[in-house]
């Protein structure tokens, strides 16, 4: 399978629009967006924050991944919802807030193999 970004259908109905991107290396590149029909945001879910607990390496993340986030058209806030989820708030596209998170977990991803 080659690294790709797609738009799938949302499972729950409380999610107006869903887009995935599709790696070899889900645990390690894997990035998704939703959009909520009861308000204007979006859920990011980056699935190698899961495991990635090593410092500086989870601090790098965190901070690359909100920095990207924050940097996409149309954001105008972003804060973690969990350990693996950020809120993102604004009008922005799907596909753009996962290529840009898929761009920091690339960039660390050597590093966050040797975890």
């Amino acid at each position: 399978m080659s690294d790709g970004i797609r738009q799938i259908r949302p499972l729950d109905s409380g999610i107006a629009e869903e887009w995935v991107r599709e790696t070899d290396e889900p645990e390690l590149r894997g990035v998704s967006a939703s959009k909520h029909r009861d308000g204007p945001w979006w859920s990011v879910g980056v699935a190698v924050m899961e495991f990635a607990r090593a410092e500086p390496l989870e601090s790098e993340l965190r901070c690359r991944i909100a920095e990207a986030l924050t940097a996409v058209t149309g954001v105008t806030g972003v804060e973690e919802e969990d350990r693996e989820v950020w809120a993102v708030f604004g009008d922005p596209e799907g596909n753009a807030l996962v290529e840009a998170v898929a761009q920091v977990v690339d960039a660390l991803a050597d590093q966050t193999r040797a975890l």
